[in-house]
């Protein structure tokens, strides 16, 4: 199997003026697509791994072999990340926060503030590149998280439901050197049915 950019599901604009168009362009056309390239030349190395979903190599990342270990850990995860991230995304203030999701930040998180709080803090404190993230642990209990470069929580045995990129290709075209404007204007464009969709087949999955 070779691995494909995937579409975005919107236009470049869709996003405006959260993350303007030009952006969205030089993100998913020039930089996911190079670590959908690169995760396939390294998959040639092993033709046995090629039927595997991106998924399934970073949930059982011990057995990928140690020669192509690493660059499946930054390329198959920024290839997955990326894809996660453009689902998570939809029109400015267009996607109401409840459902499933809602109940669980209630209960589990403090209440919709205190995750936007906890989350913001994540993403702000990310040295460097990386990425916050809202997680399904295996109790099935949401957490916040950041990881560094194009790490997945899947590498940790957790689920992923919501992420947001702080590398500066990101947003620096628009923000510049204000990633804590960009973090705040993110919490207009989640999409949070994505989100309660995520949430529904992450606690199935730890049934498994």
């Amino acid at each position: 199997m070779t691995f494909k950019l995937p579409e975005l599901p919107y236009g470049f604009d869709f996003l405006e003026p959260v993350i303007d168009a030009k952006t969205m362009e030089i993100h998913h056309d020039k930089h996911h697509a190079t670590y959908v390239n690169n995760l396939n030349a390294a998959l040639e190395k092993h033709p046995e791994l090629e039927e595997k979903c991106v998924c399934g190599l970073l949930r059982n990342i011990e057995k990928v072999p140690t020669d192509i270990r690493q660059a499946v850990i930054n390329n198959g995860g920024g290839h997955h990340n990326h894809s996660l991230f453009w689902k998570s995304l939809t029109k400015v203030d267009s996607s109401e926060f409840s459902g499933l999701i809602k109940e669980k930040i209630d209960a589990e998180l403090g209440g919709y503030e205190e995750f936007v709080k906890s989350f913001s803090t994540a993403a702000a404190t990310r040295f460097g590149s990386g990425w916050a993230w809202l997680v399904l642990n295996k109790e099935g209990k949401l957490a916040v998280t950041s990881t560094a470069n194009q790490d997945s929580p899947y590498l940790s045995g957790l689920y992923p439901l919501l992420c947001l990129d702080v590398w500066e290709h990101a947003y620096y075209l628009n923000y510049q050197n204000r990633r804590p404007d960009y973090i705040r204007e993110f919490f207009r464009i989640v999409n949070w049915d994505y989100v309660n969709e995520r949430l529904t087949n992450g606690l199935e999955y730890f049934k498994k």
